[in-house]
């Protein structure tokens, strides 16, 4: 009974591992819903390079890479985790109004490249290099340079 439990114990931890990072790639149309909008909506005018599911065991999350190197991180539902922009800054409405009026107050010449929301917190990244790290009340918490 104990090599049958190690056993059925072993390969359930083998399959973990083979199903763990499972990275495939998927069309746009295969995306949720909430990301097609977002995508159709503040990039409409960017042509898709890549677009990836990511799925692990307690996990699933979309990619999409832009032919500009622009690139979207969404969670399962479609919801943005990240948005990171080389060629161009982060839309702005997509910016909360607390955090872009910060930026405009503090560093009028920076412009937002990216944008990452983690639970309650949010970070971005500035073009003059300044990572800044609001909480849930738009105050803000870290500066890293």
């Amino acid at each position: 009974m104990k090599k049958l439990i190690l056993l059925l114990v072993c390969m359930f931890t083998m399959h973990t591992m083979v199903m763990a990072d499972n990275d495939k790639p998927i069309q746009i149309n295969q995306l949720p819903a909430k990301a097609q909008t977002f995508i159709n909506t503040y990039f409409k005018d960017h042509k898709v390079a890549l677009a990836k599911e990511e799925s692990g065991v307690f996990y699933k999350s979309y990619d999409v890479v832009f032919t500009n190197g622009e690139e979207i991180e969404f969670d399962k539902t479609g919801e943005w985790k990240e948005v990171k922009c080389r060629q161009s800054e982060v839309p702005a409405e997509i910016i909360p109004e607390a955090i872009r009026n910060y930026v405009k107050a503090n560093y009028p010449d920076a412009r937002i490249l990216q944008i990452e929301l983690d639970k309650k917190e949010y970070e971005i990244r500035l073009s003059n290099r300044l990572e800044i790290t609001f909480d849930s009340k738009m105050r803000v918490i870290d500066i890293d340079d």
